[in-house]
């Protein structure tokens, strides 16, 4: 009865969800209904969606293989923490994932939001049903997570040994987080045109929603670079892979309307682009659903095979995106010019910042989607790669960060050239950490070396905006935008670093034998078997020395029965400057081990930036509520 009962409040909430959209309709149209309705039924609508996913995460848990998903995808002999992780580690449970977040971020807004008039309020409510309609049609018609199999199997087939790793229970729900925020933030750009209301009260009823969804996916980002890196033991963090560029273009075009928004907000700048910006933010996370979802990629990621699905989700992407640029084109010339700025000025800055986002964003589009319509075109597979990533969105990023250095110490509407002095500090340090890199690294490549140059300056110069001032006064948005810039130059000097300084050891090696990869020596000391939960393993002692510093590694070759699996268990020591990675591969068949050693100077500075980035957005975020919770109970 568990899945009958979560289907069933599926069914309910999809029901919920048509006349959630009628409602809006009939208030649009002749005044019928309003906010206090359109509320509750969106409240019903999330929590519904919560006890749909709530009985999967029970089937998984009791090992109920009578349910088709549970036998394709999980074991009995499993730990809990993966049964329950394998709920959304498959092509319908996600789906499933995605329409309980879209239902609970509808839920909240219904109870929190009351900025807005009546009018905005049904219009995004409504607009938010539209889009959980659809998702709801293509579960409920296409993907029925709680298919029953009869006669149900004695045990399942098991989940991906891939996916049976810790960072399949936190990386796909943040990544989800920071997708579906990205509908309200669509929605009430929907709302807005629908009701001629793009202002300063609409940006700061969006910014929390724009900046929550932002940090989920900063870190859902951060987490699966860092996931890939060890899991998959090929000793690289950001390959360019469609599905990882499927969760980096959604997060560029919530940075470049991130910062569109603050210019709405303050200023009542940048309208109509802002509105173009929240359609485009999410569509990049439709596009990313329809890449991961739809089959049209292989990876461990993507688990729809079926075209009839990827036809499904290519439909709601044409719906959703295609009906919002229709309205934006009919609405445009009626949004109300926002107010004149200088070209040298804050909101310059911004513009700068976004323009620069937005030739990223269609950079990473292009190098994502060309080779998939080629392939579509033609029949021939071809493969665009870091090099051509690197080329060209990697020089752009420099100079966008180079824009950091004075663009936060600009001021609003205009300023002056004198007050460039500004910027002399973080330029100072850029100078002198261009100079440092000369001296220490002498045949470092341009980028590397440019990028290093400006981590350093961008380090100091995002501190600037703190200088002087009474720290425990300060905002704590101000703060947040502080941390944050200063994390990017963190991350910027850990990949700087990486490039530029990673050694690599790739050698055939019997019991005994000494390696050597960068200051290290690493002895291949022994072999031996060893039996986990749901895995038998050959693991390596390796004992790695660096001066007085003794460290013993242990990679593993692990073979899984369910389903039949052999995969390379990565093994990192982490020290104050960089990571000892190593991997143990196959034998050659004379007694000797292939061996793959790296030595990663500071790399762990990328991760750290990344958490930097969303500490600061978070900041951020609890300064904007407070702010905004204290105005309305001052009025």
């Amino acid at each position: 009865m568990i899945a009958e009962t979560g289907l069933a409040a599926l069914w309910c909430a999809a029901a919920l969800a048509v006349l959630q959209l009628l409602l809006g309709l009939g208030y649009w149209r002749q005044g019928i209904g309003g906010p206090v309705p359109a509320r509750a039924l969106a409240v019903a609508q999330g929590l519904l969606t919560l006890v749909a996913f709530t009985a999967l995460l029970a089937c998984f848990a009791i090992s109920d293989m009578s349910v088709a998903l549970v036998a394709h995808n999980s074991h009995s002999a499993k730990p809990m923490i993966y049964k329950l992780a394998g709920a959304w580690g498959n092509h319908e449970g996600s789906m499933l994932l995605w329409v309980m977040v879209l239902g609970l971020s509808g839920a909240t807004l219904a109870l929190i939001e009351r900025r807005l008039d009546d009018a905005m309020t049904v219009a995004t409510l409504a607009a938010q049903a539209a889009i959980a309609l659809g998702f709801f049609a293509f579960l409920l018609i296409a993907s029925n997570p709680f298919a029953r199999l009869d006669p149900a199997p004695l045990d399942g087939r098991g989940l991906n040994p891939l996916l049976q790793d810790p960072g399949l229970a936190f990386h796909p729900p943040t990544l989800y987080l920071g997708y579906v925020g990205l509908s309200v933030a669509f929605s009430l750009a929907v709302a807005a045109l629908l009701t001629r209301q793009v202002g300063p009260l609409l940006a700061r009823a969006m910014r929390p929603w724009v900046l929550a969804a932002w940090i989920f996916l900063t870190l859902g980002i951060t987490a699966g670079s860092y996931w890939a890196y060890y899991e998959l033991g090929w000793g690289g963090w950001w390959f360019w892979d469609p599905v990882e560029n499927a969760s980096l273009m959604p997060w560029l075009a919530a940075t470049a309307l991130l910062h569109s928004l603050n210019v709405l907000a303050a200023r009542g700048g940048l309208r109509a682009w802002t509105m173009m910006l929240a359609v485009i933010a999410f569509s990049m996370s439709m596009l990313g659903t329809f890449l991961v979802r739809s089959g049209v990629l292989t990876s461990v990621h993507s688990f729809a095979v079926d075209p009839t699905r990827g036809s499904f989700i290519l439909a709601l992407l044409a719906i959703y995106i295609g009906g919002a640029l229709a309205l934006f084109a009919a609405r445009v010339a009626t949004v109300r010019e926002g107010a004149r700025f200088a070209l040298w000025s804050r909101e310059g800055g911004l513009v700068a910042n976004n323009l620069l986002l937005s030739v990223i964003l269609g950079i990473v589009l292009l190098g994502t989607l060309y080779p998939l319509l080629a392939e579509a075109m033609t029949g021939e597979k071809l493969s665009v790669g870091p090099p051509y990533f690197n080329a060209t969105a990697g020089p752009l990023a420099l100079l966008l960060v180079a824009f950091l250095l004075f663009a936060p110490l600009l001021r609003w509407r205009h300023d002056t050239r004198p007050k460039l002095v500004r910027a002399i500090p973080g330029s100072a340090a850029a100078l002198v950490a261009l100079v440092l890199t000369f001296a220490v690294a002498p045949h470092m490549t341009l980028l590397p070396r440019a990028g290093l140059a400006l981590a350093g300056g961008l380090a100091i110069a995002s501190l600037l905006p703190l200088a002087g001032r009474n720290l425990l006064r300060i905002p704590l948005a101000t703060w947040g935008m502080a941390i944050a810039h200063f994390g990017v130059a963190v991350a910027l000097a850990g990949m700087a670093i990486d490039s530029s300084s990673t050694v690599e050891k790739l050698a055939a090696a019997r019991p005994g034998e000494t390696l050597a990869v960068g200051p290290w020596a690493v002895t291949f000391a022994d072999l031996q078997p060893v039996v986990g939960s749901n895995w038998t393993a050959l693991e390596a002692r390796l004992d790695a020395s660096r001066g007085d510093t003794r460290l013993t590694l242990a990679p593993q070759a692990r073979t899984f029965s369910d389903p039949p699996t052999e995969t390379n268990e990565t093994a990192i020591a982490t020290l104050w400057d960089g990571q000892l990675y190593t991997v143990l591969g196959k034998p050659d068949g004379t007694g000797r081990w292939q061996l793959r050693l790296w030595w990663k100077p500071f790399v762990t500075l990328i991760w750290l930036g990344g958490v930097l980035i969303a500490l600061g957005g978070a900041l951020a975020l609890v300064g904007r509520v407070r702010r905004d919770w204290r105005r309305g109970k001052a009025a």
